[in-house]
């Protein structure tokens, strides 16, 4: 079919010959915003260009939350071979920035680059310089009396030939003309790309150090299970080790009704507690307390207590029910039913879990449904809690989480939601997309040296650096990794290591984690064998043989090494030795490292993935990426030892013995040349 000739674009002025391209970062076609903490830098990169030769100008274009002017920035070209133009701004508040790109056909730069080649091939150019002067000349006609001196004074220098002005590059207290004319580009006239957003959100959304317990294992009385007064009287352990997150699995009332035994029975006992995730019973559900961990007023408390020690308390948000939740009776359309008329429980073959009812997000009242979620949200909000675990995200609909999150940020901006969710990669970066702070990872099942690198650079870089923020956890209550199934004390010390370095933020499933409980099911399944999701534990939190010592260490370095507070700039180096992992990052992108700050140097992290024997090796660093002259000495400082060492070049050798230490983690620092 032919086209049919439509003629020329309609209107009174040209179309902008401008081409605005591929502009980072952006989620999802800017559908999404970008993930930012305050204080993170925004590093923006986009391919402009127009046809023909002539010279454009870029700007960035940067809007803060609440504010209705526009800060510009001008973008620098980083590759003129391929147009691609950067600049960087760092947002300082809270709240939804938006930035864009602009660019023009700089017609006096354009100007300017044709008369510097006409001079340097000795052709005569007095035409061209009454051309540059009514550039000048028109510019001035558009701005202020004050503005047009400066640009009437270069017109008149080139109406009198004087050639400065095509070569002036200007001074800090001079603008050029060329610098001149460029502010008075108009955004009327420019060319404009996307509009995109960044969630920029506080810090712990980045930087958090979660640990996990169920309270009902945390009473120092033997016979008599914890309670929540118990874990608010008990923080100290969970303070001095360094966390700032302690993460709560459910605390309602548990189901009678089909509950689990010991090792997921299918008939429990009459003393066994039961599952926490089998939420509801005739004390209440979503918004009630297990009345063997007390009341509204001891988890109060508990809050209190946890941010006096720096802690906020993160709870499980299960979106499901026991069989003896007041919701199956009050509202059964909440439920998928069987043709029989019974309610659809859990399975996820072979495994059945019949003390647990999914919700039917495409019920038919599903509005109420997701309103009466929204209002359980609120009323922890309402108890203090800022930080909720959410169990499988990923089995509920992402318009639901989308629309949840955004509501509950309205009123709450800085509330954070952990995405449990060991699914599929799309659909966890969906997660991310649709307003989830952070998400578990495949860190528990990534071992060997590459797939170490391989997956946490893909972690690291865009796309999923802008919407995915990984939390490392080496262990959970649903997961003993078989590399941890009768493992010895070192190799959890290795992955203690690895989570609490590789990314920004970790967790352990304590105190488990740090005493090293290495029984499984034996059944070929990463399981705990006895685990604590279905009865009482007592656990000897002074064990010699617990990694709390080096956990608290960890931490520490952590919170006193800002490059460990990114995940950005994380950066792999070579290893002759497929048994030492080495990587570092730096405290921000594009930072330079301050030898008078160490808070701020870069972090250089080896670590032997040999839980057994000796491992050595020659590494091979990136001396740009560690911010250093390879040629001048420069010192690594081991923050787990507190030895130093003298490495001059980027080929040093390491050793790492397991029951000593199961990495360096080295502050480097190079004194500035004299």
């Amino acid at each position: 079919m032919e086209a049919k000739a439509s003629g020329p674009p309609k209107g009174t002025r040209a179309p902008n010959r401008i081409v605005i391209d591929d502009v980072t970062p952006c989620v999802a076609g800017g559908a999404y915003a970008v993930k930012r903490v305050v204080g993170e830098p925004v590093r923006v990169a986009a391919t402009v260009f127009a046809d023909g030769h002539d010279e454009v100008a870029v700007v960035l274009s940067h809007q803060p939350p609440g504010a209705r002017a526009w800060v510009d920035l001008p973008m620098a070209s980083v590759n003129p071979g391929l147009d691609r133009w950067e600049a960087m701004f760092t947002p300082m508040e809270r709240g939804v920035h938006r930035f864009r790109v602009l660019g023009w056909i700089d017609h006096f730069a354009s100007w300017q680059h044709l008369v510097r080649r006409k001079i340097d091939a000795g052709v005569e150019v007095g035409s061209d310089l009454l051309t540059g002067a009514a550039l000048l000349e028109a510019a001035a006609a558009d701005t202020t009396k004050r503005e047009a001196a400066p640009l009437l004074e270069a017109a008149t220098a080139l109406r009198a030939g004087d050639l400065l002005v095509v070569t002036d590059p200007g001074s800090p207290t001079r603008p050029s003309a060329a610098a001149l004319f460029r502010s008075r580009l108009r955004k009327a006239d420019a060319a404009a790309g996307p509009v995109i957003e960044v969630l920029v959100e506080r810090e712990r959304a980045l930087f958090s150090t979660w640990y996990e317990l169920f309270p009902r294992s945390w009473s120092p009385e033997p016979g008599r299970p914890g309670t929540l007064r118990d874990v608010a009287d008990r923080l100290d352990y969970v303070a001095d080790l360094g966390f700032d997150v302690l993460y709560l699995p459910p605390i309602h009332p548990i189901g009678e009704a089909f509950r689990k035994g010991r090792n997921n029975a299918e008939q429990a006992g009459p003393a066994d507690p039961g599952s926490p995730w089998a939420i509801g019973a005739e004390a209440g559900g979503h918004t009630a307390v297990h009345p063997d961990l007390g009341t509204l007023d001891d988890l109060r408390h508990l809050v209190k207590r946890a941010a006096d020690n720096g802690i906020e308390l993160a709870l499980d948000l299960a979106l499901q029910c026991s069989p003896d939740h007041p919701w199956v009776t009050e509202h059964p359309e909440w439920f998928r039913h069987r043709p029989d008329g019974t309610i659809q429980y859990a399975e996820n073959p072979p495994k059945k879990y019949q003390d647990i009812y999914p919700l039917d997000f495409e019920s038919v009242a599903w509005r109420t449904l997701w309103e009466t979620l929204l209002d359980v949200v609120r009323f922890w909000l309402d108890q203090g809690v800022t930080i909720f675990r959410v169990d499988n995200p990923h089995t509920k609909p992402f318009a639901f989480w989308a629309w949840l999150i955004g509501e509950v940020r309205a009123t709450h901006p800085g509330t954070i939601f952990l995405a449990e969710a060991f699914t599929r990669p799309a659909v966890m970066q969906r997660l991310g997309q649709v307003g989830f702070t952070q998400s578990y990872t495949y860190f528990a099942w990534r071992q060997s040296a590459q797939e170490l690198t391989e997956y946490f650079t893909e972690l690291t870089t865009p796309p999923s650096v802008d919407q995915f923020r990984p939390n490392a956890w080496p262990n959970t209550p649903d997961i003993l990794t078989f590399q941890l199934q009768g493992a010895p004390r070192e190799q959890f010390a290795i992955r203690l290591l690895l989570a609490a370095t590789l990314s920004a933020s970790y967790g352990i499933y304590g105190p488990v984690f740090e005493l090293c409980e290495n029984q499984g099911t034996d059944n070929g399944k990463e399981e705990y064998l006895d685990s604590e999701k279905y009865e009482v534990h007592r656990w000897d939190l002074g064990d010699p043989a617990s990694l709390r010592e080096l956990v608290a260490t960890v931490n520490a370095i952590r919170y006193g090494q800002l490059a460990l507070h990114t995940n950005r700039t994380l950066r792999f180096h070579h290893s002759e030795n497929d048994q030492l992992l080495c990587f570092s990052k730096t405290a921000h992108d594009g930072a330079d490292p301050d030898p008078s700050v160490p808070a701020r140097n870069p972090v250089l992290v080896v670590v032997n993935l040999d839980p057994v024997w000796n491992q050595g090796g020659t590494l091979e660093l990136d001396a740009d990426a560690l911010g250093v002259d390879p040629v001048r000495p420069y010192e690594v400082h081991d923050l787990l030892t507190d030895d130093r060492y003298t490495w001059t070049g980027v080929r040093p050798f390491v050793e790492l013995r397991p029951p000593l230490a199961p990495g360096h983690v080295f502050r480097v620092s190079q004194p500035p040349a004299s």
